[in-house]
């Protein structure tokens, strides 16, 4: 067991990852903790404030956790694909008598400011960075206030990058993860290999404690990644369908329909590459969608949020890992301890 994990008190490497937009609620970040293992707020999408009161939600529980929060780069997206984009998705929005932003594309940086002296006003133990890699002074000023850093990363190189920043540990995630890659090059096709083979890649650079992220979908995965190199493994679609989860009825309900068959990495939904189940929007729009984060995200999260309260699948974001069907109607901690006992 790395002292990483030790010194919070974690005693099975099987870490509950962050998802943003709903499922990583408060209540699963403690049955993870509660279980041995621990969790992380997914910072993504909330405002500060609302990160805020899960974050106090955590706290009075006394537990261990980890904050994800999404580094301001955007994918910048020119005008005119931004409405020819806007056009195509007309007919979907018309389903539900919506109008799009079709005018200009709208931009942010996710309160990025306010959320890191957020994290380090709340005195979080563990922080983790996605989709960029903060200055190295901003690294250090996190450090120095006590926070453990940790950085996403989707290859060698970029775990290179990460160690040259001062960063204290890495978050090793495979292309077979759910939801959205965290590549640092959302324009480039994404690194294939399969988390073993990445994570022994990234052992071969640095001695940095590493979590491996992407497709598990048992405890042989685990084992596959310790193995390989990694510290500990994480885990976020097997959790999906778990009590405590905070997933959408119909998106639990399609990770186990036999008609949602394969995923597909698309980025039609959000502008950024990420693993869904394949559905129609995926399907219908994948071709013509524009790379623009988090300019894609804003045009189509009015008719996702539609989709969503209709219990329509067919157009939402069923985020998903290659390993979907293994996950289970359970609590967080039988599904915890199913993939990490006994290792």
């Amino acid at each position: 067991m790395s002292r990483l994990l030790s010194d919070l008190g974690v005693d099975l490497p099987v870490l509950a990852a962050p998802m943003a937009g709903g499922p990583s609620t408060p209540e699963l970040v403690v049955a993870a903790a509660r279980s041995g293992s621990m969790g992380f707020l997914a910072g993504g999408y909330k405002s500060a404030q609302a990160l805020a009161e899960q974050i106090r939600t955590v706290q009075a529980q006394e537990v261990p956790f980890g904050v994800n929060l999404f580094v301001a780069n955007p994918v910048q997206i020119s005008p005119e694909d931004y409405r020819r984009y806007a056009l195509a998705l007309k007919p979907a929005a018309d389903r539900y008598g919506l109008t799009l932003n079709d005018e200009a594309p709208t931009e942010d940086d996710d309160d990025w400011g306010e959320k890191i002296d957020l994290v380090v006003g709340a005195s979080v133990p563990w922080v983790s960075f996605t989709f960029g890699i903060p200055e190295p002074a901003l690294i250090r000023a996190l450090q120095r206030s006590g926070i453990t850093v940790l950085q996403s990363v989707t290859s060698a190189d970029e775990a290179g990058q990460a160690v040259e920043a001062g960063v204290d540990a890495l978050v090793v995630q495979a292309s077979a993860a759910g939801g959205h890659s965290a590549t640092l090059a959302p324009h480039r096709p994404l690194n294939r290999a399969a988390l073993p083979d990445l994570v022994a890649s990234v052992r071969r650079i640095t001695d940095r404690p590493m979590i491996a992220a992407g497709g598990i979908a048992g405890h042989g995965d685990v084992a596959a990644a310790l193995c390989a190199g990694a510290d500990a493994a994480m885990v976020g679609t097997l959790l999906l369908r778990t009590e405590e989860s905070g997933a959408s009825a119909s998106h639990k309900e399609a990770l186990a329909d036999p008609a949602f068959d394969s995923t597909v990495v698309t980025r039609a939904f959000t502008g950024r590459p990420a693993r869904a189940l394949r559905n129609h929007f995926a399907e219908h729009y994948d071709s013509v969608a524009p790379a623009g984060y988090p300019s894609v995200h804003h045009l189509t999260a009015p008719l996702r949020k539609a989709a969503a309260a209709a219990g329509d699948a067919r157009f939402v974001h069923l985020w998903a890992g290659t390993g979907y069907r293994e996950a289970q109607e359970e609590k967080v901690a039988q599904t915890i301890h199913r993939l990490g006992d006994p290792l």
